[in-house]
Protein backbone atom coordinates (compact mmCIF):
# COMPACT_ATOMS: atom_id res chain seq x y z
CA UNK A 1 0.00 0.00 0.00
CA UNK A 2 1.23 3.40 -1.11
CA UNK A 3 1.14 5.99 1.69
CA UNK A 4 -0.26 9.12 -0.02
CA UNK A 5 -0.16 11.61 3.43
CA UNK A 6 0.44 11.04 7.00
CA UNK A 7 -2.16 13.03 9.05
CA UNK A 8 -1.99 11.07 11.68
CA UNK A 9 0.15 13.83 13.42
CA UNK A 10 2.16 17.22 12.81
CA UNK A 11 5.14 15.37 13.99
CA UNK A 12 5.09 12.90 11.11
CA UNK A 13 6.45 16.14 9.14
CA UNK A 14 10.29 16.90 8.95
CA UNK A 15 11.91 19.90 9.62
CA UNK A 16 11.12 23.52 8.04
CA UNK A 17 13.52 24.79 6.24
CA UNK A 18 13.99 27.87 8.40
CA UNK A 19 14.74 25.81 11.35
CA UNK A 20 17.31 23.21 9.26
CA UNK A 21 19.00 26.04 8.48
CA UNK A 22 19.43 27.50 11.60
CA UNK A 23 20.00 24.19 13.08
CA UNK A 24 22.84 23.51 10.32
CA UNK A 25 24.93 26.98 11.11
CA UNK A 26 24.58 26.09 14.82
CA UNK A 27 26.66 23.40 14.00
CA UNK A 28 29.89 24.91 12.84
CA UNK A 29 32.78 26.09 15.52
CA UNK A 30 33.35 25.04 19.66
CA UNK A 31 30.87 26.57 22.05
CA UNK A 32 30.63 26.15 25.80
CA UNK A 33 28.34 23.48 26.80
CA UNK A 34 25.09 23.17 28.43
CA UNK A 35 23.54 26.13 27.49
CA UNK A 36 26.16 28.62 28.15
CA UNK A 37 26.39 29.63 24.43
CA UNK A 38 25.77 32.76 22.33
CA UNK A 39 23.02 30.36 20.56
CA UNK A 40 21.20 29.35 23.83
CA UNK A 41 21.04 32.65 24.73
CA UNK A 42 19.95 34.43 21.32
CA UNK A 43 16.82 31.50 21.05
CA UNK A 44 16.15 32.43 24.55
CA UNK A 45 16.16 36.32 23.56
CA UNK A 46 13.76 35.00 20.38
CA UNK A 47 11.33 33.97 23.00
CA UNK A 48 11.45 36.76 25.00
CA UNK A 49 10.72 38.84 22.84
CA UNK A 50 7.31 36.76 21.62
CA UNK A 51 6.08 36.49 24.61
CA UNK A 52 7.26 40.09 26.04
CA UNK A 53 8.08 38.70 29.50
CA UNK A 54 11.46 38.79 31.10
CA UNK A 55 11.50 35.07 31.74
CA UNK A 56 14.10 31.73 32.00
CA UNK A 57 14.05 29.74 29.12
CA UNK A 58 15.23 26.18 29.31
CA UNK A 59 15.14 23.80 26.23
CA UNK A 60 14.49 20.17 26.25
CA UNK A 61 14.09 17.30 24.01
CA UNK A 62 10.46 16.10 24.41
CA UNK A 63 6.85 17.63 25.03
CA UNK A 64 6.19 15.29 27.44
CA UNK A 65 9.99 15.81 30.01
CA UNK A 66 8.78 19.56 29.45
CA UNK A 67 5.38 18.75 30.49
CA UNK A 68 6.02 16.52 33.42
CA UNK A 69 9.17 18.60 34.59
CA UNK A 70 7.19 21.59 34.67
CA UNK A 71 4.43 20.15 36.70
CA UNK A 72 6.55 18.47 39.45
CA UNK A 73 7.83 22.28 39.49
CA UNK A 74 4.42 23.37 40.72
CA UNK A 75 3.00 20.73 41.83
CA UNK A 76 4.15 18.47 45.45
CA UNK A 77 4.50 15.16 45.32
CA UNK A 78 1.08 14.74 47.39
CA UNK A 79 -0.70 17.34 45.71
CA UNK A 80 -2.95 17.48 42.50
CA UNK A 81 -2.25 19.38 39.27
CA UNK A 82 -5.79 20.30 37.81
CA UNK A 83 -6.44 19.84 34.02
CA UNK A 84 -9.11 19.14 31.66
CA UNK A 85 -10.46 15.51 31.60
CA UNK A 86 -8.82 14.38 28.40
CA UNK A 87 -5.38 16.34 28.60
CA UNK A 88 -2.03 14.79 27.38
CA UNK A 89 -0.68 15.09 30.25
CA UNK A 90 -3.10 12.69 31.72
CA UNK A 91 -4.02 10.29 29.32
CA UNK A 92 -1.01 10.44 26.67
CA UNK A 93 2.31 10.83 29.17
CA UNK A 94 2.04 7.29 30.66
CA UNK A 95 2.07 8.88 34.11
CA UNK A 96 5.54 11.26 33.48
CA UNK A 97 4.08 14.13 35.48
CA UNK A 98 3.75 11.11 38.55
CA UNK A 99 6.94 9.99 38.16
CA UNK A 100 8.68 13.46 37.35
CA UNK A 101 6.79 14.58 40.12
CA UNK A 102 7.56 12.06 42.83
CA UNK A 103 3.43 10.77 42.83
CA UNK A 104 1.83 13.80 42.41
CA UNK A 105 -1.86 13.54 40.39
CA UNK A 106 -4.08 15.30 37.96
CA UNK A 107 -7.36 15.79 38.61
CA UNK A 108 -9.46 15.91 36.00
CA UNK A 109 -12.15 18.88 35.16
CA UNK A 110 -14.62 18.55 33.13
CA UNK A 111 -14.87 20.85 29.87
CA UNK A 112 -16.52 21.52 26.55
CA UNK A 113 -14.97 21.08 23.03
CA UNK A 114 -11.51 20.43 24.70
CA UNK A 115 -11.38 23.76 27.08
CA UNK A 116 -12.04 23.50 30.67
CA UNK A 117 -15.16 25.00 31.83
CA UNK A 118 -14.64 27.63 34.28
CA UNK A 119 -17.59 26.10 36.20
CA UNK A 120 -15.61 22.80 36.45
CA UNK A 121 -13.07 24.95 38.08
CA UNK A 122 -14.53 27.36 40.52
CA UNK A 123 -16.31 23.46 41.65
CA UNK A 124 -12.98 22.43 42.55
CA UNK A 125 -11.41 24.93 44.23
CA UNK A 126 -14.29 25.48 46.18
CA UNK A 127 -14.95 21.54 47.33
CA UNK A 128 -13.68 21.17 51.07
CA UNK A 129 -10.94 18.06 51.02
CA UNK A 130 -10.43 16.02 53.98
CA UNK A 131 -6.45 15.38 54.59
CA UNK A 132 -7.14 11.84 53.07
CA UNK A 133 -7.64 13.95 49.48
CA UNK A 134 -5.19 15.63 47.47
CA UNK A 135 -5.15 19.21 47.43
CA UNK A 136 -4.99 21.54 44.00
CA UNK A 137 -1.11 22.94 43.52
CA UNK A 138 -1.33 23.93 39.67
CA UNK A 139 -3.97 24.66 36.98
CA UNK A 140 -2.55 23.17 33.80
CA UNK A 141 -4.10 24.43 30.38
CA UNK A 142 -4.01 23.87 26.77
CA UNK A 143 -3.75 25.83 23.86
CA UNK A 144 -4.44 24.93 21.10
CA UNK A 145 -6.67 22.19 22.99
CA UNK A 146 -6.38 18.46 22.26
CA UNK A 147 -9.78 18.84 20.24
CA UNK A 148 -8.29 21.82 17.91
CA UNK A 149 -9.90 24.32 20.10
CA UNK A 150 -7.91 27.12 21.06
CA UNK A 151 -8.67 29.49 23.95
CA UNK A 152 -8.95 32.86 23.15
CA UNK A 153 -7.08 35.63 25.42
CA UNK A 154 -10.20 36.33 27.85
CA UNK A 155 -11.14 32.78 28.24
CA UNK A 156 -7.66 32.11 29.20
CA UNK A 157 -7.14 34.55 31.12
CA UNK A 158 -10.23 33.83 33.25
CA UNK A 159 -9.25 30.81 34.18
CA UNK A 160 -5.78 32.28 35.10
CA UNK A 161 -7.56 34.84 37.37
CA UNK A 162 -9.42 31.81 39.23
CA UNK A 163 -6.45 29.60 39.77
CA UNK A 164 -4.29 32.81 41.48
CA UNK A 165 -7.09 33.74 43.37
CA UNK A 166 -7.00 30.46 44.89
CA UNK A 167 -3.30 30.59 45.67
CA UNK A 168 -2.27 28.01 42.81
CA UNK A 169 0.24 27.80 40.47
CA UNK A 170 -0.70 27.72 36.33
CA UNK A 171 1.06 25.69 33.97
CA UNK A 172 0.58 25.99 30.28
CA UNK A 173 1.01 22.97 27.65
CA UNK A 174 1.85 24.89 24.46
CA UNK A 175 3.12 21.61 22.14
CA UNK A 176 0.85 23.55 19.55
CA UNK A 177 0.78 27.43 20.82
CA UNK A 178 1.89 28.42 17.48
CA UNK A 179 -1.80 26.77 15.92
CA UNK A 180 -3.25 28.97 18.97
CA UNK A 181 -1.50 31.93 18.10
CA UNK A 182 -1.94 32.17 14.29
CA UNK A 183 -5.81 31.84 15.57
CA UNK A 184 -5.44 35.25 17.03
CA UNK A 185 -4.03 34.37 20.26
CA UNK A 186 -1.26 36.88 21.73
CA UNK A 187 1.35 34.93 23.32
CA UNK A 188 1.67 38.35 25.36
CA UNK A 189 -1.41 37.09 27.29
CA UNK A 190 0.88 34.53 28.93
CA UNK A 191 2.83 36.64 31.18
CA UNK A 192 -0.13 38.92 31.82
CA UNK A 193 -2.72 36.52 33.16
CA UNK A 194 0.03 35.23 35.26
CA UNK A 195 0.75 31.82 34.03
CA UNK A 196 3.78 30.80 35.76
CA UNK A 197 5.81 27.87 33.17
CA UNK A 198 4.72 27.65 29.93
CA UNK A 199 6.12 24.79 27.14
CA UNK A 200 6.55 26.30 23.62
CA UNK A 201 6.29 23.70 21.24
CA UNK A 202 8.90 23.36 18.52
CA UNK A 203 8.48 20.02 17.51
CA UNK A 204 4.95 20.41 15.95
CA UNK A 205 5.89 23.46 14.46
CA UNK A 206 8.81 22.50 12.37
CA UNK A 207 11.66 21.89 14.85
CA UNK A 208 14.04 18.59 15.03
CA UNK A 209 13.63 17.85 18.40
CA UNK A 210 12.92 20.94 20.92
CA UNK A 211 10.53 22.71 23.16
CA UNK A 212 11.14 25.10 25.30
CA UNK A 213 10.05 25.63 28.65
CA UNK A 214 9.49 29.19 29.98
CA UNK A 215 10.33 30.40 33.33
CA UNK A 216 7.52 33.23 33.44
CA UNK A 217 7.74 33.41 36.98
CA UNK A 218 11.78 33.49 37.09
CA UNK A 219 11.62 32.60 41.07
CA UNK A 220 11.31 29.23 39.58
CA UNK A 221 15.05 28.89 37.94
CA UNK A 222 16.57 28.18 41.52
CA UNK A 223 17.17 25.03 41.60
CA UNK A 224 15.56 23.61 37.81
CA UNK A 225 18.81 22.94 36.02
CA UNK A 226 19.98 20.92 38.66
CA UNK A 227 16.17 19.18 37.70
CA UNK A 228 16.63 19.36 34.37
CA UNK A 229 19.88 16.99 35.21
CA UNK A 230 18.35 14.82 36.91
CA UNK A 231 15.74 14.27 34.28
CA UNK A 232 18.51 13.48 31.80
CA UNK A 233 17.18 16.82 29.92
CA UNK A 234 20.45 19.48 30.49
CA UNK A 235 21.79 18.78 27.17
CA UNK A 236 25.71 19.34 27.09
CA UNK A 237 25.07 20.05 22.85
CA UNK A 238 22.24 22.72 24.14
CA UNK A 239 22.88 24.92 21.26
CA UNK A 240 21.75 22.14 18.45
CA UNK A 241 18.17 22.09 20.74
CA UNK A 242 18.03 26.01 20.91
CA UNK A 243 19.18 26.76 17.24
CA UNK A 244 15.84 25.59 16.08
CA UNK A 245 14.03 28.73 17.72
CA UNK A 246 16.01 31.10 16.28
CA UNK A 247 14.76 30.49 12.54
CA UNK A 248 11.43 29.94 13.86
CA UNK A 249 11.11 33.06 15.80
CA UNK A 250 13.26 35.42 12.98
CA UNK A 251 11.18 38.20 12.18
CA UNK A 252 8.93 40.51 13.73
CA UNK A 253 5.11 39.63 14.72
CA UNK A 254 2.99 37.85 11.79
CA UNK A 255 6.00 36.79 9.53
CA UNK A 256 7.67 34.55 11.96
CA UNK A 257 7.93 31.23 10.34
CA UNK A 258 6.57 29.22 13.94
CA UNK A 259 3.26 31.37 13.68
CA UNK A 260 3.84 31.49 9.39
CA UNK A 261 3.67 27.95 9.27
CA UNK A 262 1.33 27.29 11.56
CA UNK A 263 -1.10 29.84 9.90
CA UNK A 264 -0.64 27.52 6.47
CA UNK A 265 -1.20 24.23 8.69
CA UNK A 266 -4.80 25.93 10.17
CA UNK A 267 -5.87 27.53 6.17
CA UNK A 268 -5.06 23.84 4.93
CA UNK A 269 -6.67 21.72 8.20
CA UNK A 270 -9.91 24.83 7.23
CA UNK A 271 -9.76 23.49 3.65
CA UNK A 272 -9.96 19.86 4.68
CA UNK A 273 -13.15 20.35 6.86
CA UNK A 274 -14.77 22.29 4.02
CA UNK A 275 -14.17 19.57 1.67
CA UNK A 276 -15.08 16.40 4.11
CA UNK A 277 -18.21 15.20 3.25
CA UNK A 278 -18.43 13.73 7.28
CA UNK A 279 -19.55 15.89 10.39
CA UNK A 280 -17.28 17.67 11.80
CA UNK A 281 -17.06 17.10 15.81
CA UNK A 282 -15.82 19.85 17.17
CA UNK A 283 -15.10 23.37 15.96
CA UNK A 284 -12.06 23.90 13.53
CA UNK A 285 -10.08 26.62 14.92
CA UNK A 286 -6.33 25.35 14.32
CA UNK A 287 -4.71 22.82 12.46
CA UNK A 288 -6.68 19.44 13.77
CA UNK A 289 -10.03 18.36 12.09
CA UNK A 290 -12.14 15.75 13.86
CA UNK A 291 -15.28 14.14 12.04
CA UNK A 292 -17.16 11.54 12.87
CA UNK A 293 -16.46 8.35 10.50
CA UNK A 294 -17.76 4.63 10.40
CA UNK A 295 -15.56 1.76 10.08
CA UNK A 296 -16.86 1.17 7.03
CA UNK A 297 -15.03 4.49 5.65
CA UNK A 298 -12.24 4.38 8.07
CA UNK A 299 -11.44 1.35 6.63
CA UNK A 300 -11.64 2.55 3.19
CA UNK A 301 -9.63 5.71 3.23
CA UNK A 302 -7.03 3.81 5.00
CA UNK A 303 -6.80 1.27 1.84
CA UNK A 304 -6.12 3.92 -0.24
CA UNK A 305 -3.24 5.49 1.33
CA UNK A 306 -4.43 8.07 4.01
CA UNK A 307 -3.50 7.83 7.69
CA UNK A 308 -5.01 9.51 9.99
CA UNK A 309 -6.15 8.60 14.14
CA UNK A 310 -9.04 7.51 15.57
CA UNK A 311 -9.31 9.61 18.91
CA UNK A 312 -10.44 8.15 22.76
CA UNK A 313 -14.17 10.10 21.75
CA UNK A 314 -13.99 7.54 18.77
CA UNK A 315 -14.08 10.44 16.07
CA UNK A 316 -11.36 10.56 13.50
CA UNK A 317 -8.46 13.27 13.61
CA UNK A 318 -6.72 14.76 10.87
CA UNK A 319 -3.55 16.85 11.82
CA UNK A 320 -2.28 19.38 9.06
CA UNK A 321 1.38 20.21 9.76
CA UNK A 322 3.52 22.78 7.89
CA UNK A 323 4.88 20.85 5.16
CA UNK A 324 0.46 19.65 4.46
CA UNK A 325 -0.16 20.74 0.44
CA UNK A 326 -3.13 21.64 -0.65
CA UNK A 327 -2.61 18.79 -3.43
CA UNK A 328 -2.84 16.65 -0.26
CA UNK A 329 -5.82 17.69 0.95
CA UNK A 330 -7.81 18.20 -1.99
CA UNK A 331 -7.40 14.41 -2.93
CA UNK A 332 -8.22 13.20 0.51
CA UNK A 333 -11.66 15.24 -0.20
CA UNK A 334 -11.54 13.31 -3.26
CA UNK A 335 -11.10 9.66 -2.30
CA UNK A 336 -12.96 10.57 0.80
CA UNK A 337 -16.50 12.43 -1.32
CA UNK A 338 -15.65 8.94 -3.62
CA UNK A 339 -16.09 6.20 -0.49
CA UNK A 340 -18.77 8.50 1.50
Amino acid sequence: MRERHDFFSDNTAGICPEALAAFTAANAGFVPSYGADPISVQAADAIRALLDADADVRFVSTGTVANAIACATLCPPAGAVLAYEEAHIRFHEAGAPGFFGGGLEIEPLAGIDGRVDPAALDQALARPRGAEERRPAALSLTNATEYGTVYDDAMLARLCAVAKDAGIRIHLDGARLANAVAAGFDPRTLARAGVDIAVLGGSKAGAPFSEAIVLLDKRLAEGFDERLKRSGQLTSKMRLLAAPWIGLLDGTDDDRPWIAHARHANAMARRLADGLPFATAYPVASNAVFVSMDDAQESALAARGWRFARFEDGSARFVCSWATGAEAVDALIADARDIG
